[in-house]
């Protein structure tokens, strides 16, 4: 019997300039003396800030740590394979008090070349949405390098730009390369690759409280965006109470949806990875190995590949989202 169990990680909490209080007042998480809290870190293998084991047994333990001590026990062989001692997924929650800026992620192979890094695809889960809330994802037209060049040096960049209405349970794919911002008044489950690596190209001219301008990174970009553009950039799916509903599959994690008012059961056994649920609305307990995991809104839980049954007990019901590496 493996060491392992269902591991909760303490929060990472990050004041952002575009940072709100939802974290506190919709999620009920505690981010202190902060100002404001932007994003907090849930599940992270990025190495300024790796997750530690909030309970338990491995109270303590670092991400890093627990991935060069069990390996294939924690995350599948296939991934471990891959990855190595790099776990591979990055999750957060995002509180957009204020646009963020427009910005875009390299792919795997520019990311490589330039940060020895991974590149930065993710999606995007709207738990809460303000009345009339936006985001941007791709262009609105159709787009070569020299007309996106020549609307951001004549200062139109934003009417290049595709804007979407954002409401509860909507989800957005957005694969590296993608020009993009969350809009104000969104709040935000993201499930992203290992990176944090980000080109900001307009960031409409604001300034820190020292009077400071953000840095752009316009030259960075320019080979980094992916200037076609499609007829659909929101992720269509048909909710379904009490089944497993898929949102997104990609190469680098696989995103189901989980909205039940009743208990459950979910056998992994099939699945050569490890499995992560973010607790959006309600609350749960994992049962396993005659212990019980409590896991309510706001907070996330990874079950080892080790783990391959698990009770889902609910008296409320909940909505997770559910995610691994196929």
């Amino acid at each position: 019997m493996s060491a392992l169990y269902p591991l909760k990680f303490k929060t990472i909490y990050k004041d952002k300039i575009w940072g709100g209080q939802k974290i506190k007042t919709y999620l009920h998480k505690d981010f202190g003396a902060l100002p404001n809290c932007g994003e907090t870190w849930e599940i992270s293998g990025v190495k300024s800030d790796v997750s530690v084991v909030a309970s338990g047994a491995l109270e303590g333990e670092s991400l890093a740590d627990l991935l060069e001590q069990y390996k294939d026990e924690l995350v599948g062989k296939k991934v471990y394979d891959h990855f190595g001692n790099i776990f591979p997924l990055l999750v957060k929650f995002i509180d957009a008090n204020d646009d963020l800026s427009v910005q875009v992620h390299p792919d795997d192979k520019l990311a490589k070349e330039r940060h020895n890094s991974f590149g930065k695809t993710e999606m995007w889960y709207i738990i809460e949405a303000d009345k009339g809330s936006t985001l941007i994802t791709g262009f609105n037209q159709e787009m070569t390098e020299q007309k996106y060049v020549d609307a951001l040096n004549s200062g139109h960049i934003m009417d290049i730009l595709n804007r979407e209405e954002a409401v509860a349970d909507d989800v957005f794919f957005l694969p590296a390369g993608r020009v993009h911002t969350i809009g104000k008044g969104l709040l935000i489950a993201e499930i992203q690759q290992t990176s944090d690596i980000t080109y900001r190209i307009y960031d409409f001219d604001r300034v820190d409280d020292k009077g400071n301008k953000r840095e752009l990174h316009t030259e960075e970009a320019l080979a980094a965006i992916d200037y076609k553009h499609y007829s659909e950039y929101k992720t269509l799916y048909e909710p379904k109470e009490n089944e497993t509903v898929k949102l997104v599959t990609c190469p680098y994690f696989t995103t189901n949806v989980l909205d039940f008012d009743e208990s459950t059961s979910k056998d992994y056994s099939a699945l050569d990875s490890f499995v992560i649920h973010v607790c959006v609305e309600g609350g749960y307990t994992v049962k396993y190995n005659n212990e019980a995991y409590a896991v309510k809104m706001g907070e996330c839980i990874l079950l080892p590949k080790s783990i391959d049954k698990i009770e889902l007990e609910t008296t409320g019901g909940f909505k997770i989202l559910e995610s691994y590496i196929e």
